[in-house]
């Protein structure tokens, strides 16, 4: 059995549009440098000190998107996790955490695309992505850093109801 207090608590949100395709956000500006075939991600991120998850997953998708015109269809039931690489783990908190669990949202987006701002996000937050994204499902995984793959295999398999 994991022992989750060593990771970092996250969540992390399958934003899909109306025809079914998901979200995916090109990584910008990381210290340890990703292959431009798997530099793409979902939102995600921290789930600050006595925060709500979905509060978290809210906040996390507008300052990495802009988005806010969501709708929540759904959550994990459970943490999914993973574990750093070394050199990622000793640039995460200076090694404080062996690698993240994360609560994730499936969410229908019921703006337009013209809302999706990634370069200059809201409130003073540092760019996250370069380049964004609408893909079939399936193809997510395929496109993610090896050592989170696993846990959106699981995330995909989670909300595939929402994406058929």
């Amino acid at each position: 059995m994991i022992d989750l207090s060593l990771y970092r608590p996250c969540v992390g949100i399958m934003l899909i549009n109306n025809s079914g395709k998901v979200w995916i956000g090109k990584r910008f500006g990381d210290k340890t440098p990703v292959d431009d075939a798997f530099a793409w991600q979902m939102p995600q991120g921290g789930i600050d000190e006595g925060e709500d998850a979905q509060a978290a997953a809210l906040r996390e998708l507008f300052e990495e998107t802009s988005v806010r015109s969501v709708e929540i269809l759904g959550q994990n039931s459970g943490w999914f996790s993973y574990d750093f690489p070394p050199e990622v783990q000793f640039n995460s908190k200076r090694g404080r955490y062996k690698g993240q669990k994360q609560r994730w949202f499936a969410m229908r987006f019921t703006g337009a695309d013209s809302e999706i701002n990634i370069l200059t996000p809201p409130d003073g937050h540092a760019q996250e992505f370069s380049e964004w994204r609408w893909v079939d499902a399936d193809e997510v995984p395929k496109l993610i850093v090896p050592f989170k793959r696993e846990v959106y295999q699981q995330v995909i398999a989670a909300f595939s109801q929402h994406t058929a």
